[in-house]
């Protein structure tokens, strides 16, 4: 095949990095979920067959990391889809300036989670002195009581949820505007000419053009919600009282604070199943719409 091995030379970085980095490990995580290691302990390395996936059956903190999964994925993948739907449609017009709006809304994707976390706790601070209390505080004209968001069993999850929408919204815009400008003008000049309106123009052809980068946006934002961790260990370290922790936190915990690695491990292989079946689903199911239609 002409180009094949220089192709092959240009795709082996990645190719290396991606079996070394994220193949490897995940196989010794299969390997490790089946045993009983636990670092620092006097007992041989043995294999236990599905003994920690029994135990996590029967693991109350685990079902709820899980459901606090299922229910940031719930919130924050539809949320964050239509925001950044809505930013695309406004940002895509040629406009003096545009591109510096597109770059403000693109910049917090770039910054590092761990500073964006950072920013964010300050700005839910307890007290008057923190910046969301004050802004609710001027909004409510006076009659908001502050509150201390990443401390509370009912608002720290949600303070998460709008610290991870803010961040990736900017990435899934990038996206939908690259497909928005990728229609034809011709489809909206027909439609223009039959009389249809700018919400018909956007229900009958904006959306159908858009589906398959729509499809593609849901199944990456529902695969990083199930990742979620770098906010839940800056922000609140699952607290409190359990109501942030989340799967991958619950994992690391396992494997690095309680040095239960096979555990650790299971979780990890769980997890991956339950994204897998996930994005199984709603491909079978945006498959079957596709059939109807």
């Amino acid at each position: 095949m002409r180009g094949g091995l220089p192709a092959w030379l240009f795709a082996a970085p990645s190719l290396v990095g991606l079996l070394l980095f994220v193949a490897l490990p995940f196989v010794l995580a299969i390997v490790l979920a089946f045993t009983n290691l636990r670092l620092g302990s006097p007992l041989p390395l043995e294999y236990v067959g599905l003994e920690q996936f029994r135990r996590l059956y029967n693991d109350d903190a685990f079902f709820h990391a899980l459901l606090n999964n299922a229910t940031f994925a719930l919130v924050v993948v539809p949320l964050q889809t239509g925001l950044a739907l809505l930013l695309a449609l406004l940002l895509n017009h040629r406009l003096k300036g545009m591109a510096w709006f597109r770059t403000l809304f693109f910049m917090p994707v770039v910054f590092p989670l761990s500073l964006v976390a950072v920013v964010w706790v300050l700005i839910f601070a307890p007290g008057a002195n923190g910046m969301m209390n004050g802004m609710l505080e001027v909004v409510s004209l006076g009659t908001w009581t502050p509150r201390d968001f990443l401390h509370d069993p009912l608002l720290a999850l949600p303070a998460i949820m709008l610290t991870s929408v803010w961040q990736g919204m900017g990435f899934q815009m990038v996206i939908i505007l690259a497909g928005l400008q990728a229609i034809p003008q011709e489809l909206y000049e027909a439609a223009a000419i039959d009389g249809a309106s700018r919400w018909r123009q956007f229900w009958n052809v904006t959306l159908p053009q858009l589906r398959n980068t729509l499809i593609f946006v849901v199944l990456v934002t529902t695969i990083l919600a199930f990742r979620l961790f770098d906010q839940v260990q800056i922000m609140t370290q699952g607290g409190p009282h359990n109501a942030t922790t989340t799967a991958m936190y619950e994992a690391v915990q396992a494997a690095f604070a309680r040095q239960q690695v096979a555990k650790g491990s299971a979780i990890t292989v769980v997890l991956f199943v339950i994204v897998l079946l996930i994005t199984w689903l709603q491909r079978r199911l945006l498959r079957q719409e596709r059939e109807v239609e």
